[in-house]
């Protein structure tokens, strides 16, 4: 019975193999047979990763738009001999036996059915940053991947760099002192995206599948590629955008692994007179007792802060994280990290980033999670990815509703607030729908 056969065979119960048996069921020279959801942006840094690993192989790519899936094929063939197969409805790619995982890049909105649904096909999955579009969907992620014993990589590729994974290794050996918040920055210029008419379908796209879970939207052009991300619907504003990658970070940092009992969040969207509907400037405050976690989006001309404008490039963008000791304060960013120690901040220590790419560490590692069938090996398990989400989703509901909340982190539920909790989940549109049982 050769790998394929047997995986069809034993479907999810092939999780239930020690990683010296499952080995030897991949074989020696074999690939993980890999289907990419969702190719048009982050989908193609999927593709390069996938392709370029010599344990993975991409072998079906699907997407709602036949040109981006045409690219894609396009894409990688420079990196392998095979020309991966297309799909349109990702319904008909999870029924291909010789799928072993899948890896997911699509809209926020379809981030938690699809990995739903794959792992129910006993397939692997790494998702993409942030694991759920709302926090009600990342809860049954998470119950999914246990039920069926599957691997879930969530794509907080930080949790695979070397010199993040330093940083929080010297926070811990308290290089700073006594730690007692973290302050996220999402300082990314964006651009208008105007003010559009509703338009025609483009030729090639199955809008339907791509509403999803979605109620029914007219087609527009400026809340379709990429730009779905400044909606309700389908996005989750900067800070669910780039600023969960720094969201995490900042968790991380501080050794949380759970929710806060209290958030809120102010902002508003400034200057543009556009369609855009998430904040462009937005402040969040989480509050856990003895330590705080702050998070800042300015999508607007501004400067730095705590050096790491400087310590980022000085480009048009300050991305990272602040860390603020009792001794000190450590600064994280594109670059590296960096220390500053006393009363006149004296440069403590450091480490700088190498070129190696964090994506492909990434999926190194759930490569090699998939392989061992241990969770405990992922540098980022879909609860940790969860958590980070939902952080942001707490800081956009307390925006939306312009309270700050007291949230039951053990039910996962606002306390005396009905708009809030109404927020937690969405109204799913059939057959799109997250089930209450996974």
């Amino acid at each position: 019975m050769n790998r394929r056969r047997f995986l069809s065979a034993t479907g999810s119960t092939a999780a239930a193999l020690t990683a010296a048996q499952y080995s030897r069921v991949l074989g020696a020279n074999d690939r993980l047979q890999t289907a990419v959801i969702g190719v048009n942006g982050r989908g193609r840094s999927h593709i390069r990763a996938t392709a370029q690993n010599t344990g993975m192989q991409v072998a079906a790519v699907v997407d709602i738009d036949q040109g981006a899936a045409e690219r894609a094929v396009a894409l990688a063939k420079q990196h392998q001999q095979e020309s991966p197969r297309e799909y349109r409805d990702l319904r008909d790619m999870l029924g291909d036996k010789e799928i072993d995982v899948v890896t997911v890049a699509t809209t926020n909105h379809w981030h938690a059915l699809s990995t739903i649904w794959a792992v129910q096909a006993g397939k692997d999955v790494y998702c993409e940053k942030p694991a759920s579009h709302n926090i009600w969907e990342g809860r049954k992620m998470v119950e999914a991947a246990r039920k069926y014993k599957r691997i879930v990589q969530i794509g907080q590729q930080s949790r695979s760099t070397p010199f993040k994974i330093e940083a929080v290794r010297a926070l811990r050996e308290g290089v700073i002192g006594e730690v007692y918040m973290a302050k996220g920055l999402c300082f990314k210029r964006r651009k208008s995206i105007g003010s559009v008419q509703p338009s025609a379908v483009p030729p090639g796209v199955d809008y339907d599948i791509w509403l999803g879970p979605a109620q029914p939207y007219e087609f527009k052009q400026n809340r379709f590629h990429y730009n779905w991300h400044w909606h309700w619907a389908f996005g989750n504003g900067d800070i669910g955008n780039q600023g969960v990658h720094e969201m995490d970070v900042a968790r991380w940092g501080l050794g949380l692994d759970c929710l806060p009992q209290h958030a809120y969040s102010a902002g508003g969207h400034y200057v543009y007179d556009d369609d855009q509907e998430t904040p462009n400037t937005q402040h969040a405050a989480f509050d856990y007792g003895d330590r705080m976690l702050q998070f800042e989006v300015r999508g607007l001309v501004t400067g730095g802060e705590c050096r790491l404008l400087e310590d980022s490039g000085s480009g048009p963008h300050t991305v990272g994280v602040l860390f603020f000791g009792s001794d000190g304060f450590l600064t994280v960013s594109n670059r590296g990290y960096q220390t500053y120690l006393g009363e006149k901040r004296i440069p403590g220590p450091s480490m700088q980033a190498t070129r190696d790419d964090s994506t492909a560490r990434h999926f190194e590692n759930f490569r090699s999670a998939v392989l061992s069938r241990r969770v405990s090996d992922l540098n980022c398990d879909v609860l940790e990815g969860h958590l980070s989400a939902a952080l942001c989703h707490l800081a956009n509901i307390s925006y939306r509703t312009g309270d700050k909340l007291l949230f039951d982190a053990a039910r996962e539920r606002f306390v005396g607030n009905f708009g809030a909790n109404s927020l937690l989940a969405r109204d799913y549109r059939e057959p799109w729908v997250v089930p209450d049982e996974v």
